[in-house]
């Protein structure tokens, strides 16, 4: 295939074809609208343009289009990223791809990746690893830096959802507090969310819980946003585990103290 170099500022109005094969070319359609293409003929009809990158300055967006999908263009079915191992790799390996059907693959050409990650059009998300055990992780979440929690393998056939819990990044540690007076202000409730009518659930408000185990609820009472759109709470119900241990601890010292009077 031939090749033509096309240099110069402000060229306005090209058309080059390369070989019959890529076609480079740009168009104005008014002052709000202008458009660059590059494209690739139809592998069965020549005639026509098949996916590649329009660049289109419009009013309010300057916008870059992969894969075609205007409407004078054959849309691309896939779009696929390589990279190779080294500056000399003249092959390079497939790392990425945008399915025909919206399907984000990283890692993998599969919706059930393994390894790899799947982000699924129908909003469904899949993180797999190959042959890995206990403690492999999925996904790491951190903070400057520091990795604060992690969701990792357990087994063969589950995961775990961790927080840090290691002792050395703990002081002021205290067994003597008093559980069951704390306990004994929870409401647990049950109700339906109002978007779900038909379903009853057992749980807690989260501003009734906030002042008893602050950690376990997120945002405030009737927050707002400036625009004044409700800002809603949430509750991690793990957090209540402590509480509900040390509790039993305590009414199981009562009743042993009880059991020897």
């Amino acid at each position: 295939m031939a090749l033509t170099k096309i240099t110069g500022k402000g060229i306005d109005d090209i058309d080059v074809s390369v070989a019959g094969e890529l076609e480079v070319s740009s168009a104005t359609s008014d002052a709000t609208d202008k458009r660059a293409f590059f494209v690739t003929k139809h592998y069965t009809n020549s005639e026509e343009d098949a996916a590649g990158v329009i660049l289109q300055s419009a009013d309010g967006d300057n916008l870059v289009d992969i894969g075609g999908g205007q409407a004078a263009y054959n849309a691309a079915t896939k779009i696929r990223f390589y990279t190779g191992a080294n500056a000399t790799t003249t092959t390079g390996s497939e790392r990425m791809r945008i399915t025909s059907g919206g399907n984000l693959l990283v890692g993998t050409t599969s919706t059930t990746p393994n390894p790899g990650v799947a982000s699924q059009a129908t909003g469904s998300i899949g993180i797999g690893n190959s042959n890995g055990g206990s403690g492999t992780s999925f996904i790491e979440f951190r903070r400057n830096a520091t990795q604060i929690g992690s969701i990792t393998q357990s087994g063969t056939t589950g995961v775990a959802f961790n927080a840090s819990s290691d002792y050395r990044l703990k002081e002021n540690v205290d067994y003597t507090w008093d559980a069951t007076t704390r306990l004994k202000q929870l409401k647990p409730a049950r109700f339906n969310f109002i978007a779900d009518a038909d379903r009853t659930v057992d749980g807690f408000l989260a501003h009734e819980v906030q002042g008893i185990v602050p950690e376990a609820i997120t945002g405030t009472k009737d927050e707002v946003d400036e625009d004044g759109n409700p800002v809603m709470q949430g509750i991690d119900q793990s957090k209540l585990v402590p509480l509900l241990v040390k509790t039993i601890l305590e009414l199981e010292a009562r009743i042993a103290a009880l059991e020897t009077a």
